[in-house]
């Protein structure tokens, strides 16, 4: 077994890595950028090396560098994690040369599986079933759109290098096809740098249904169950489970041996998934779509069924030993759920949100495994991929499975940073997902209404109750017309909001201030005072949410040393507590309904109306990649103005109205969050202003803006 193992890659796949590596007694070397000098993972090494500046191409995607760390430090193997170098053949092939063992499959097998093309022609020789699509590589957007017409719409836009859900894209109607092909491209290149596609029939109510695989050099190969990864969101998954609610025996036997000919078609050696596209009316026919030549995110669920870590055969058959399992060991026992938790926004379509962990909770106990890579006081940037920790939980059966991943969300919170939890809850809620009812479209099918799991009012009363105390302690004079709401961090009115005060915050006076207290606007009144009580009234005018009338008066309330509140109220025992620093500000309300942390409200994502127009903003910090008007132009309303890129996916901003409008950036640039990109005005005004054609900015203007 090696003594030393380098991690090439960051988060809560290094530290998963180096869990079992300690297990077995092999020391570990970390790898960093600028933004994760004092991430988790680096602390959790034996050592660490730094690679380079926070983008990756300048850092953990440069071969050289990682394979100098590992020399450096004597690692005999790297694991690569999955993301980044993890299914690069360049690298699996340099680190042979560099006599380091890559803890994955050799650079022939990556580079088969990883072109989908070359992929299909390998496995189709074993007899592994196909979804009809084009063959040849290299196709041409020309050659595709013809292509399209002989398989028939709705077809499916693939990238032939990567995953992940980038650059795929459904098109149903022929005149869609072009524009969609060079935004594929785009995200193929600028993800994988490999911007070769192919086009595949869509099947009808797609699940997506992945098989885990484990082969050693000497010929044996396995296969640990299947995973349902069918809850996506514009082919990113979102929940995983194993095993799968559609499958009879006979099919996962079946689907379970064609993953095992797909490794061997290869001479595959290491951990992989062979992903299969199977249609919900018809559960016994599959259709294979890719291998992904790495350990795969969702990897756990699989783990907590068969008993097996993956990590340490992937060490073991990594050192030259035979599997220890033969086929007939493997049993699946139990089922298995797991939800990646993002720094993103599903109230603003799921745009990717970053700021800074003022706190990280996450529940523990028995059948709950968190793998997460995040500290309190880390900043999540937009470098690198949101997903910032996983939720497993394993159980008898799927029904105990989602009741305890539902408690287990529930008792989660990353305060100070806007994430999906909420939204996981209702998804684990909706009466298709309780019943395995499942495909790939149930999330891109959700209304609004559907995106939240909503905070109680008596959420929102104590969380603003404590605000207000604790802004009151701190000496802040709130002034103007606040609703609860504001302070609740979701502004619906009011023409001031004590979240939009600098207000130095330091929780160490356990005793009320008394007194404190704040006219809403047509509410009445709330009081804290230093008789313990906290009372919302009166009665018929507090207004706490739109049509929601309540008042409640605390039982008891007790503010401990650090500044925690803790209140009684109907019965319930609720926990509030306002984290702040120079950036960030929010309220984390704890009670058995569940948590909900309330943050500061972002900018609107869309056109923020202006003074002299609406302004396009950027709802969160990237880079523009594509500016698809002139200023000067007219633009109706809908219209794509600009594209921006953030944490590997594209977001299309659009025009809130017909008008001018005037471009304030350039493709290239790097903007931040809410800065203004362009502003669209009515024709008066544009003329009144001189706005045209000359006006434009160019490369330098944009970047001093």
């Amino acid at each position: 077994m090696f003594k030393t193992v380098l991690i090439a890659n960051r988060g809560e796949i290094a530290l998963r890595v180096i869990r079992t590596c300690r297990r077995l007694g092999i020391r570990t070397v970390a790898v960093y950028s600028d933004a994760d000098a004092r991430a988790a993972h680096v602390k959790a090494a034996d050592t660490a090396v730094h690679l380079g500046p926070a983008q990756a191409s300048e850092s953990y995607l440069r071969i050289e560098k990682v394979i100098a760390a590992a020399q450096a430090t004597g690692a005999e193997a790297i694991h690569p994690g999955y993301g980044f170098l993890s299914e690069n053949a360049e690298f699996s092939a340099a680190c042979e040369a560099a006599g380091i063992v890559f803890l994955g499959p050799g650079a022939d097998a990556i580079r088969t599986m990883g072109d989908k093309i070359t992929a299909k022609q390998a496995v189709s020789s074993r007899g592994v079933p196909l979804v009809p699509g084009t063959k040849d590589a290299d196709m041409s957007d020309e050659a595709l759109v013809a292509a399209a017409a002989d398989i028939g719409f709705p077809v499916l836009i693939k990238p032939s290098a990567g995953g992940g859900g980038k650059g795929m894209h459904a098109v149903f109607d022929a005149a869609e096809l072009p524009s969609a092909l060079a935004t594929a491209r785009r995200e193929a290149a600028s993800s994988f740098g490999d911007d070769t596609l192919f086009l595949e029939r869509l099947v009808a109510t797609p699940r997506h249904i992945e098989v885990q695989v484990m082969a050693d050099a000497h010929g044996n190969v396995i296969h640990l169950g299947e995973r349902e990864c069918s809850l996506q969101r514009r082919h990113q998954k979102v929940i995983e489970e194993a095993p799968s609610a559609l499958l009879d025996e006979p099919t996962r036997a079946r689907i379970g041996q064609a993953a095992c000919e797909t490794a061997k078609s290869v001479g595959y050696v290491g951990a992989g998934t062979v992903e299969f596209i199977v249609g919900a009316d018809r559960p016994d026919e599959f259709f294979f779509m890719e291998m992904n030549t790495r350990l795969q995110v969702e990897h756990p669920v699989t783990e907590e069924v068969t008993g097996v870590d993956l990590v340490e055969l992937q060490l073991r058959v990594g050192a030259g030993e035979e599997l220890p399992l033969t086929q007939d060991d493997i049993t699946l026992t139990g089922h298995s759920i797991e939800a990646r938790i993002y720094a993103e926004d599903p109230s603003r379509g799921f745009l990717p949100t970053g700021g800074r962990a003022l706190d990280v909770a996450f529940p523990t106990g028995e059948g709950i495994r968190v793998d997460a890579g995040l500290d309190a006081g880390q900043r999540i940037v937009s470098d690198y991929d949101p997903m910032i920790a996983k939720l497993i939980v394993h159980a008898d059966d799927r029904d105990q499975a989602i009741a305890r991943l539902d408690a287990a969300l529930a008792a989660s919170a990353v305060p100070g940073i806007v994430t999906n939890i909420d939204f996981l809850r209702t998804l684990l809620a909706l009466p298709e997902v309780v019943a395995g009812d499942l495909d790939t479209s149930i999330i891109d099918n959700l209304d609004e209404s559907q995106l939240t799991h909503a905070p109680s009012e008596i959420d929102i009363q104590v969380a603003a109750a404590a605000v207000i105390e604790t802004l009151g302690r701190a000496g802040t004079q709130i002034t103007g017309a606040v609703t609860a709401r504001d302070l609740a961090g979701a502004a619906v009115g009011g023409t001031a909001s004590a979240w939009g005060r600098s207000a130095a915050f330091r929780a160490s006076r356990p005793e009320f201030r008394p007194a404190v207290r704040l006219d809403f606007v047509g509410a009445g009144e709330l009081t804290v005072d230093d008789s313990d009580d906290v009372e919302f009234g009166p009665a018929p005018a507090t207004e706490f949410a739109p049509g929601v009338e309540v008042t409640a008066r605390a039982e008891s309330v007790i503010i401990d040393e650090d500044g925690v509140w803790h209140v009684a109220i109907d019965g319930i025992q609720y926990t509030a507590r306002v984290f702040s620093d120079a950036a960030d500000r929010s309220i984390w309300v704890s009670s058995d309904r569940g948590v909900h942390v309330f943050t500061r409200p972002l900018a609107d994502s869309s056109l923020t109306p202006g003074l002299d127009g609406a302004e396009v903003l950027a709802p969160m910090p990237g880079s523009v990649v594509e500016v698809k008007v002139d200023t000067g132009d007219r633009v109706e309303q809908g219209d794509p103005i600009v594209v921006v890129e953030a944490m590997k996916m594209e977001h299309v901003l659009t025009a809130p109205a017909a008008g001018i409008v005037s471009v304030a950036t350039v493709p290239g640039t790097q903007v931040g969050l809410d800065e203004v990109l362009a502003t669209v005005v009515d024709e008066d005004v544009a003329a009144d202003a001189g706005i045209t054609a000359d006006t434009a900015p160019t490369a330098d203007t944009a970047t001093e803006q």
